[in-house]
Order: C-alpha cells, then structure tokens, then sequence
C-alpha cells in the first residue's frame, strides 16, 4: 500500500505541474506605468463602467495608467484650488480627456462614466456623426477602439456641492473621419 499512495501523490504533484504549465501566459502590460496588483476602489469603479460601455460594442478593455491617472489628479486640483472647479482647458494635451462637473450633489466614478455613455443615443453609427443639435464626443472617446489606457480622477469643491470629473485616455480618440469602433 505505500507504494500505491506513494505513486499517487507523484501523480497527483504531476498533474498539479502540468495543468499549471498549460495555463496561457498573462499578456504584457501595455506601455505605461504598471497596474498595480489591486486598484484603489475609484479607479476600479472608472475602469470596471469604462469596459462595460466598450464591451457593448466589442471593443478591447482598456488598462489603468497610474500615470495618466497623476495626471488627471493634478488637473482636477489645479481647478479645484485655482480656477474654481471649472472645466479645465485640455486643449494642449497628448492625451484624450473627457470632463464633468456635477453640482448639488456627489458624483461616483461609475455615474460619471455612466453620463458620458448616455451620450450613445445621439451617436449614428451608420453617419459616423451626432444627432443634430446634440453632442457625443464624450461617449465616442470612451469607446475609441485604439484607446487602451485610461486614468481618472475627481474633485469635491465648494464645501461638498459640486464634483468635477476628469479622465484621460492614450493615444487619444475621436480622429476627424474615423469610426470609433
């Protein structure tokens, strides 16, 4: 008998080697700062309502960059603390950005993902362009296929009663003439 058990622990220890080896490699992250093993809860929060929109229309999910993701913090505290909570100017910037700012009440990472998407139904697929006399720029931006990084952050101003949201994408999407996805 301790020769059968003796064999079946080897085989057991085997099949463990095996089924561990077989296992396909994890993709590299993409270029950037790496994701940290566990994101703080926001940044999943961004993230997880980020992948939802993109997954219904078949696009990859995109990546957290802690470095895009310092860069939107210090945006959102620069018009926190300078400029009064407005919109900051992201005219100059390499990356894609999109803003909201939210007053009378709290705004979570997910409700501000989740506005920018309920841009979709003035989006035409088929005309590549907005409904007349509506915008959705910020919806496209979210699901812009050649986007794969993305960092956000957010500001509470004015004692509590207004949220500015700010996120950054790399490379940047919404190129005049192409379809997002």
């Amino acid at each position: 008998m301790p020769k059968i058990s003796s064999l079946l622990a080897v085989a057991l220890i085997a099949l463990t080697i095996c089924n561990g080896s077989a296992q396909q490699p994890q993709p590299a992250p993409p270029t950037g700062t790496p994701t940290p093993a566990a994101l703080p809860r926001p940044a999943q929060e961004f993230l997880d309502a980020h992948n939802r929109a993109r997954t219904e229309v078949g696009v990859g999910p995109l990546a957290w960059s802690q470095t895009l993701a310092n860069a939107t913090s210090l945006a959102v505290r620069v018009q926190r603390d300078k400029q009064n909570c407005s919109f900051a100017d992201l005219s100059g910037s390499k990356y894609g950005g999109n803003q909201l700012w939210a007053g009378g009440m709290a705004v979570t990472p997910r409700t501000a993902v989740e506005h920018w998407v309920g841009e979709k139904n003035f989006y035409s697929y088929a005309n590549n362009s907005c409904i007349s006399d509506h915008k959705c720029g910020v919806y496209t931006q979210v699901v812009w296929k050649e986007s794969v990084e993305l960092g956000c952050a957010q500001a509470t101003c004015a004692k509590g009663q207004t949220t500015l949201t700010i996120c950054f994408y790399n490379p940047p999407g919404n190129i005049v003439g192409e379809r997002p996805y």
